[in-house]
């Protein structure tokens, strides 16, 4: 009875329009008043859920992502995805693809690389000859591979609902990541439009710099990448150190590199006609005059500001969800699914057909993090009772809340992409169409093929061992 008034509660405050966040809170609430607990020990709980070390990663990643959407890191994504396959058939679409994979292993998250690549990479669809639709639907689903391919928010969201490890997640990954991107640009290759994009044509002549420069120019971001993964593979530092260390770094480059924000903005580093030395020492003298002011600047405090935002939210419908999860915790609901879904006989391929089923009815109507938090921690011990893969079984989450992310009537990727566009989230869905029956097609891969997933962190960090 109480547990048919925990999930009652949660869909009459849905249909009364309440957000998610606060329906589930609510609800969980009310659950826990009613079987004695007091305010203040919910609110004990609520804290205690927020203090979870991994989930520390998350603030830092988004202020990462704040920098380098900003900062102008998204035009030199964008120019070296051009370089690497724009020459091939359908090339500027293809650049979008592989312009947000790009920016995917830079940011964590799926909005933060539409917003970032999306205006930039329609645009030069459009001046090459593609409708704005077929290329806002490129885009908005190119930009899901920001929660698939590492660092990832959604699976530091997933390692901690599980206590599985951050970087056999972000290795699990990589190849489903990679295999996403290369079946995009594969099908963009047949079906798009047969146009090349011709450097130095069409508007697209990287204000006059050729393909090296480029290339150099997007040098420090590529670094990140490398810091980040090769930090944590080579034991450096944690997952969540790494997200630290990635706001800090993107910081830097923003400010004192790239120079595209803050007291240095538009102030080149390299003056024509002066000497080698003389460039790296008035260089240095600007960066260590400029370095305190930085702090305080109003681009500084505006990207602040903003992932701020974003990590209140986030964290908001984080907490609520623990909570929530920890409401059926009490009611052993994960245990009675094991023993239901032992007792009827499934086997690994229908429970992860169900798991599939779930999550994409689920994906319409709810943020990624918060479905990951309810529904891992109820799936995880039968996924175990069946032999199936943890990090297999959390890349098919992912890969469904990559789904959820274009789908309505919530999928926040295409109210991103209607924003940046000026079309209508209609229209929007329209261009995704074809995409997302593609992603469907992927997810069947992904979940019937677990080597896919699990090949990569077995082979770097041996099987994984998970005590329940």
């Amino acid at each position: 009875m109480e547990l048919f008034m925990l999930f009652g509660g949660v869909i009459f405050l849905l249909i009364l329009g309440i957000p998610i966040a606060l329906s589930v809170g609510l609800s969980s609430i009310a659950y826990l008043l009613l079987n004695g607990a007091s305010m203040t020990s919910i609110a004990v709980k609520l804290f205690d859920s927020s203090q979870h070390y991994t989930l520390l990663a998350i603030p830092f990643f988004i202020l990462s992502s704040s920098f380098m959407t900003t900062g102008g890191m998204a035009r030199r994504v964008v120019d070296l995805a051009i370089v690497m396959v724009g020459w091939f058939r359908g090339g500027m679409a293809m650049a979008g693809v592989m312009a947000c994979t790009i920016f995917a292993a830079l940011s964590g998250s799926s909005p933060a690389t539409v917003v970032a690549v999306g205006r930039l990479a329609i645009e030069g669809m459009e001046r090459v000859g593609y409708s704005k639709r077929f290329a806002a639907g490129v885009v908005c689903n190119a930009g899901t591979l920001g929660i698939l391919i590492p660092p990832s928010i959604v699976m530091v969201v997933y390692a901690a609902a599980t206590d599985v490890s951050v970087g056999r997640m972000f290795l699990g990954g990589m190849v489903p990541g990679i295999l996403a991107s290369v079946l995009l640009m594969a099908v963009l290759y047949v079906v798009a439009p047969k146009r090349k994009v011709v450097l130095g044509e069409e508007g697209l002549d990287f204000e006059g710099r050729s393909k090296g420069e480029v290339v150099l120019r997007s040098v420090w971001g590529l670094l990140m990448i490398v810091l980040i993964l090769g930090g944590i593979y080579g034991g450096i530092f944690t997952p969540t150190e790494a997200a630290a260390v990635a706001a800090v770094y993107s910081f830097f480059v923003a400010h004192f590199v790239h120079r595209d924000m803050g007291v240095l903005k538009g102030k080149p580093f390299v003056v024509g006609g002066e000497g080698f030395l003389v460039q790296v020492f008035r260089g240095l003298w600007d960066t260590l005059k400029a370095f305190p002011v930085s702090f305080f600047h109003a681009d500084t405090k505006k990207s602040v500001l903003e992932a701020a935002r974003t990590t209140v939210m986030l964290m908001f419908i984080i907490v609520n969800a623990l909570l929530f999860a920890y409401a059926l915790t009490l009611e052993r609901v994960p245990q009675m699914l094991v023993g239901l879904m032992l007792e009827y006989g499934f086997e690994a391929w229908s429970f992860l057909l169900i798991v599939n089923l779930v999550l994409l009815l689920g994906g319409q109507f709810m943020e990624p993090s918060g479905l990951l938090l309810i529904v891992a921690p109820l799936v995880f011990p039968v996924a175990l009772e069946l032999g199936i893969d943890p990090i297999h079984l959390g890349i098919v989450m992912v890969v469904n809340m990559e789904i959820g992310m274009i789908t309505p009537p919530v999928g926040l990727n295409l109210f991103v992409t209607s924003g940046i566009t000026g079309l209508d989230v209609v229209s929007v869905l329209r261009g995704v169409f074809p995409w997302l029956v593609m992603m469907l097609f992927f997810l069947i891969v992904v979940t019937y093929v677990p080597w896919i997933s699990t090949f990569l962190p077995n082979m770097v960090m041996g099987p994984e061992i998970v005590t329940e």
